[in-house]
Formats: C-alpha cells, sequence, structure tokens
C-alpha cells in the first residue's frame, strides 16, 4: 500500500492496482478476473485476465455485460465496451498479513440483468463496521450466460463465477483477506447461483460458507434450455450455434430474448410455468458442469462441510405486483389461474383455499407466487442441507418496508440494501423512503450483525436448523427466533420436488 492514503495501492498476480480511499476503507473497482469473453472467447469457458505493465487505475466499475430490457437496464450496457468480467473489492486494511474473513456478493436480476455498479452494491459500510473484505463482480447472464448453445459450454455464467472465486483465492491476500475464510453470499438469482455452487465439483474449495438470500427454484433440463435457445435463435434467422450466434452483436442477441420473453406465453405447452411468467434463463443440469439440481446434490450429502444461511422474505411476490400492476387489483379469475398453474400437485388449487379459507384471491395470488418463486424453494434447501448431513440456518425477514404506504411489505429484495446498509439510494429509495428510517437501521443492524458473525466464526447466532423444531430466525425491529412461521404452505409443498424442468410434449 502506498503512503498516499487516497490512493491505495495493492500488488496482484496480474499487476499493480491503485484505488482509491472512501468512507474509511481502500476501494479498487473494475479489476479483470477473466479476458472479454467476446472474438474467439465468445460463448467459451472464462479465461484468466492477462498481466499488465505499470500501474492500472482500479477507481471504476467496469462496463455490465449485456441486459435484458428489464426496468430500462439494457441501456446501460449498450457501447461501454466488452471488458465485461471484473471484480470490486472493499478493504479496511488493504496489507498481506491481515487475515480478515471475505464476503463474496454474487448479484441476482433473474439471470437477464443486473451488474456489480448497483448502488445497493457498495461495499464500503459492510466492509468497514465489519471488518471484512467484501467482493463484488459481474457474470454473463441471459444467452451469453446461460443459454444452451450448441458447441459452447452450458452455464457459462456459472463457470465466470467460479472464475471470480477463483481470483479472489489466487489475490484476496493482497487486499488483507484470508482465501480460507470466504463467504458467498447473494439474493434471487444469486443465491440460485450459490445453491448451484454449492453442489459443484469445480467449485469445491472456494469458499466455506454461503448465504442464499431467496432462493429461485428454477433449474432447466437440457432440453428445456436448448428449445429456449433455439426459439431465440429463431427470432433472428439463426441456428443455435455458436457458429451462428457468435457474429451476432450482443445487444441484438439480447433484443432476441426479450422478443421471444414478450411472446412467451405462446408456448406454454412446451415450456410450462416458466412461459407463463418469462424465466426464459436458469441454471442447466447439463450433467457436466452441474449434474444435479441443488436439493438433490445436497440431500445426497454434496458439499457437506459448506455451512449454510438460507432464508426469504415474508411477501416476495408484493415487489412484483407493484411492478405489474396487479398489487390490490387481483381478480377472482386471476387467482384461480395461478393457483391453477403454480400450487403443487393435482389437487393444489383446493388445498391452497382449503389451507387459507378468509384469503381473498389477493392473498391466494400472493401466497401461492410467494411459495412457488422463492419461499419454499428456500424451505426446501434448508431440509436438504439437513437430510445431507450439513448445517443450515433459516431466517425469514419480516419487516414491512415503510415506502408508498406500506405496500411493499417484506417484497423481494428488500433484504439487500439491508444486508449492505445501503439505506439512502438504489433500490432502498423507493421501499425505505428518502428519509432517515430509525427501524430500517435497527433491521439492517441484525442483518450486518448476523451476516458478519457468520463469515467471521460460523455462527450467525440462532441454532441450525432441523425438520423437528424448525427454528427459524424472524428478522424485524426486534428479531426472534421461532419455529418457520409459514407452516401452511410447509405442509402444502412438504412433497413437492423441486427437479429440473421438462421440456413438455405440447405443441
Amino acid at each position: 500500500m502506498t503512503t498516499d492514503v487516497s490512493a491505495p495501492e495493492v500488488r496482484i498476480a496480474s499487476g499493480a492496482l491503485r484505488g482509491s480511499a472512501e468512507e474509511g476503507v481502500a476501494v479498487f473497482r473494475g479489476i479483470p478476473f477473466a479476458e472479454p469473453p467476446v472474438g474467439g472467447l465468445r460463448f467459451a469457458a472464462p479465461r484468466p485476465a492477462g498481466r499488465w505493465e505499470g500501474v492500472r487505475e482500479a477507481v471504476t466499475y467496469g462496463p455490465p455485460p449485456p441486459q435484458a430490457a428489464v426496468f430500462g437496464m439494457d441501456a446501460l450496457s449498450r457501447n461501454t465496451g466488452t471488458d465485461w468480467l471484473t471484480v470490486n473489492v472493499w478493504s479496511p486494511e488493504p496489507r498481506t498479513g491481515a487475515g480478515l474473513p471475505v464476503l463474496v456478493w454474487i448479484h441476482g436480476g433473474a439471470y437477464i440483468i443486473g451488474t456489480a455498479a448497483q448502488p445497493e452494491y457498495d461495499g464500503a459500510r459492510l466492509a468497514r463496521e465489519g471488518g471484512l473484505v467484501v467482493v463484488t463482480f459481474n457474470y454473463r447472464l441471459g444467452i451469453e450466460g446461460f443459454a444452451q448453445i450448441e458447441g459452447a459450454p452450458a452455464n457459462r455464467g456459472l463457470l465466470d463465477q467460479i472464475a471470480a472465486l477463483e481470483w479472489v483465492r489466487d489475490n484476496i491476500r493482497a487486499f488483507g483477506g484470508d482465501p480460507d475464510r470466504v463467504t458467498v453470499f447473494g439474493q434471487s438469482a444469486g443465491a440460485g447461483s450459490i445453491a448451484a455452487l454449492m453442489t459443484m465439483p469445480r467449485a469445491a474449495g472456494l469458499f466455506r460458507r454461503a448465504v442464499a438470500q431467496s432462493v429461485p427454484g428454477t433449474f432447466f433440463s437440457p432440453e428445456l434450455a436448448a428449445d429456449v435457445t433455439a426459439v431465440c435463435a429463431a427470432e433472428l434467422g439463426l441456428r443455435p450455434t455458436v457458429s451462428d450466434l457468435a457474429a451476432v452483436a450482443p445487444d441484438r442477441l439480447s433484443a432476441a430474448g426479450d422478443a421471444v420473453g414478450a411472446k412467451a406465453a405462446a408456448f406454454a405447452g412446451r415450456w410450462g410455468s416458466i412461459a407463463h411468467r418469462p424465466v426464459l434463463f436458469s441454471p442447466v443440469v447439463d450433467g457436466d458442469v452441474l449434474t444435479a439440481t441443488p436439493w438433490q446434490a445436497l440431500a445426497r450429502g454434496a458439499g457437506r462441510d459448506v455451512d449454510l444461511v438460507v432464508g426469504h422474505t415474508r411477501d416476495e411476490q408484493r415487489l412484483f405486483d407493484m411492478a405489474d400492476g396487479t398489487l390490490g387489483q387481483v381478480t377472482p379469475e386471476q387467482a384461480a389461474t395461478a393457483l391453477e398453474r403454480f400450487a403443487p400437485g393435482p389437487d393444489g388449487a383446493r388445498r391452497y383455499r382449503d389451507a387459507f379459507p378468509a384469503a381473498g384471491p389477493g392473498e391466494l395470488y400472493e401466497q401461492v407466487n410467494s411459495d412457488r418463486l422463492f419461499r419454499m424453494p428456500s424451505l426446501h434447501l434448508a431440509t436438504a442441507r439437513a437430510a445431507g448431513g450439513g448445517r443450515a440456518h433459516l431466517y425469514e425477514l419480516t419487516w414491512a418496508a415503510p415506502g408508498m404506504g406500506g405496500a411493499f411489505g417484506a417484497c423481494h429484495g428488500l433484504d439487500v440494501p439491508l444486508v449492505f446498509g445501503n439505506l439512502g439510494s438504489g433500490l432502498a429509495t423507493m421501499l425505505i423512503g428518502d428519509g432517515a428510517c430509525p427501524a430500517a437501521e435497527e433491521v439492517s443492524a441484525s442483518l450486518r450483525a448476523a451476516w458478519t458473525a457468520f463469515a467471521v466464526h460460523g455462527d450467525p447466532g440462532w441454532p441450525a436448523y432441523d425438520t423437528e423444531q424448525r427454528l427459524t430466525r424472524l428478522f424485524d425491529t426486534r428479531p426472534v427466533t421461532t419455529a418457520y412461521p409459514e407452516e401452511a404452505s410447509r405442509l402444502l409443498w412438504q412433497d413437492h420436488v423441486f427437479a429440473a424442468l421438462p421440456l413438455l410434449d405440447g405443441a
């Protein structure tokens, strides 16, 4: 580290880096961990970044990978460069030998959007107050990262994540981190990625602990993934091969995915539930990169040496209801359709109505979608981890966000700004509001303390989950530990298996 505290320097395997000092920590942004996956490396497994001469400035985030046109994210990646695969590091003590625990964040975004540059992912507060090194990074998304393309390895987005974790293993000492004390944490698609990484031999030994926030239940069979890719390629008049698709500009390829997503309901006979709520790209159980779903693999004992914190928010669906205008507007017909499509088992719709006899259409719609998307996959991951002989700690965020008069509840994504402590920017301004919120600070402090304690010594502050007591930490202004609160949903889904989604026979 240089004597100029405003411009800290470190040296890693690839060369020297000059960062900046911000909010009491040293920050290094936009560090390549792999070569740009373009040209001859398009749709290939990531290749480690090369060396550079002199001192590389590391003060700005790297460009985001190609994005879907959701929330206008596609505009972020236009004409910004191709160095998509970069990491960012926050450290309160950037010197070799400091031996600090390391938290590595994997962002969410339905496997189609997201970038480590989003303001809610700034790691300064978490690093400074927790005495941790915090790392964030980008990985390939959508067709670039998860489409099943002939001639390309499957799950390139997951391979990027492994490459980033290998970079952490090889370089984090220079920033004051201990490569033997790495905890990965992530939300939504990031949590789904973590669930996969825990079971993958290629990721073995790269992290010691994992925090999975709102795990999605979508993993694809190769047949389903290949069919989705074929339809996206056909949108461009092409075949789903590396030779055809590598010649297409990344933004044009993303736009083809968006076009298919807009008409996905027409493919419900082949794609099933993903067509009704377009989730066209997910990890693929291809038999090589990923050999089983996380639930299957963990129950068989895979990765049992990795301790796990897993959980969800109480009102996962509420954010999506707000986004698509259905909050408070769900009709009985919409609720009935959702129950028929998404409730488990042949008699699932009736069982939901029996389990929630006082629920109106809006509550039934919210319950079945929240359960299917994130709540039950997260619960089942804890159950699988316990069944496989590993340790899992289960939680639920129950604190209701005050934004828009409390309409969001404890919605999907609320945990992210709370975990990072970034309550005045990004998503937090919508969910929590612009002004000071003492209650949000209290919940944030509880979550940050739990995640930090888990990263430091493996105990988040409440007992491990088991299938008898089902002890769960409920995060509110006053956190408590109690039996899992969503008992009616648990019983409805207890026999469901989150298998790789198949390609159906329908036309």
